[in-house]
């Protein structure tokens, strides 16, 4: 019995030293970088205020791409409000025809800026009225300069592939702030709830090459990019891109890729000024050096990756009575009542659940990365934290797809915008089945491996 307890102890520790030394041996890690700021004036999405062409550029709107490991995954980060799963699985596909990547090896990550262009998704309006032909004209001139900008620097980030070294940790940053005003546990508007629920957590991905020169970091913040404002009407990759800016300045020939966690229903705060907006970027690039300068947690090279889609139920829809009755109304819910009136006068039924993206990333057990489609409220990240391994989980929003706000058992009782107004200028019937909020956690607990669940 001794020889056999010794032999599994001598097994154990050879397996626990083979996974550090495979923690620490290099792997192959490419990056690139493409400009996508349009060189013509473009309607810009996230506010329906706008109903103008930009008024030229306050900063550049990048793509940047990430690919790791010699069977590798892709991760593209994109200055954008919300790209499309319609433009996420053409990229896909293209890159599965050419670099036989597959699927579940591709991430697609917007930043959730509100000053870059909208893009055709197949919906056809914006904000409650169809776009003016020549505006329309730009949109889907963009929407292909775009695919093919995500085709092209993720492929130069697999060409470019070089030893490196993947490290990771977790720092804290303070300017994200609960937007739900609540009273007697209901929506009553937007503002700054300092006692809602937030996640301040900042998680830095760092690349080294073999001498330790940095190559690449990839940094996640859950807070909208909305520091700028309904009245500005320029392009501006807000202050995901300043952040990612200021960090490939101080590093120069490094690429920063942001992205952003479960914070549909969090603010910057202050907001409304370049300045502000300036200083957020600042906040995240500081707290990202302060990081990157210490020490992180090695990670391996090796990456187990899972996509699967699931169906999210949405409420009953309305009725054609009570839609007709919406139609009166001014401004973009009577709009969106009568394209669903009309629809229904075509044969048509109206939508009952969306279909919705799930991916996770698994860097052995060091780390497990979470990528869910949509705007996903906080209480997401958090219950995941609650249910995971908290210290080696890292939960991502806006991937993949875009199609409307997520939320959470707690934010659809409560009601209001992310919950109901939101679902207006997504085009969706109605809101979510509290279902959804379990679906979702129970399908990332079963695509997540054993090691990062704790239930």
């Amino acid at each position: 019995m001794r020889s056999l307890i010794t032999a599994s102890l001598i097994t154990a520790c050879l397996g626990s030293l083979t996974q550090a030394a495979d923690t620490d041996a290099p792997t192959l890690v490419g990056v690139a970088v493409v400009d996508i700021t349009p060189d013509y004036p473009i309607r810009l999405n996230g506010y329906g205020g706008r109903k103008t062409e930009s008024e030229g550029v306050s900063s550049r709107l990048k793509a940047r791409a990430l690919a790791i490991g010699e069977s590798p995954v892709v991760l593209v980060s994109v200055d954008n409000c919300g790209v499309p799963v319609r433009i996420s699985d053409e990229v896909a596909a293209r890159l599965k025809s050419k670099s036989s990547l597959p699927r579940e090896r591709l991430a697609v990550c917007s930043t959730h800026t509100h000053c870059a262009p909208c893009l055709s998704n197949g919906i056809p309006f914006i904000f409650g009225a169809p776009l003016p032909n020549d505006q329309q004209a730009h949109v889907e001139r963009y929407t292909r300069e775009l695919t093919d900008a995500l085709e092209k620097v993720a492929a130069e980030a697999l060409a470019n592939r070089k030893p490196s070294r993947l490290a990771w940790a977790r720092g804290k940053v303070a300017f994200a702030t609960n937007r739900r005003m609540l009273k007697d546990g209901k929506w009553t508007g937007f503002g700054a709830n300092p006692n809602g629920p937030v996640d301040h957590s900042l998680p830095v991905l760092r690349i080294n090459d073999p001498d330790g020169k940095l190559r690449a970091v990839l940094v996640g913040y859950a807070c909208h990019c909305t520091t700028l404002t309904g009245e500005f009407n320029q392009i501006s990759a807000e202050w995901a891109g300043y952040a990612a800016d200021e960090i490939e300045q101080k590093h120069p020939g490094a690429v920063a890729l942001m992205i952003i966690g479960c914070g549909a229903d969090a603010d910057p705060q202050p907001r409304r000024t370049l300045e502000a907006t300036q200083a957020h970027g600042k906040s995240i690039s500081q707290e990202t050096e302060r990081l990157i300068g210490g020490t992180m947690t090695p990670l391996p090279g090796a990456i187990a990756a899972k996509y699967q889609t699931i169906e999210l139920p949405f409420a009953m829809p309305p009725t054609r009575e009570q839609l007709v009755e919406r139609s009166q109304k001014p401004g973009a819910e009577g709009y969106f009542a009568r394209t669903m009136v009309e629809r229904l006068d075509r044969g048509e039924s109206l939508q009952r659940t969306l279909t919705y993206p799930i991916q996770t990333w698994s860097f052995g057990d060091a780390l497990g990365m979470v990528f869910l489609g949509g705007e996903v409220v906080v209480d997401y990240a958090l219950r995941l934290q609650r249910e995971c391994d908290a210290d080696r989980l890292w939960v991502v929003a806006y991937s993949n797809d875009v199609p409307c706000y997520i939320a959470s058992k707690r934010v659809i009782a409560e009601g209001g915008y992310e919950t109901d107004g939101s679902m207006i200028y997504y085009g969706r019937p109605n809101h979510f089945e509290p279902a959804v909020e379990d679906l979702i956690v129970d399908t990332v607990h079963n695509l997540l491996p054993t090691p990062f669940n704790k239930r």
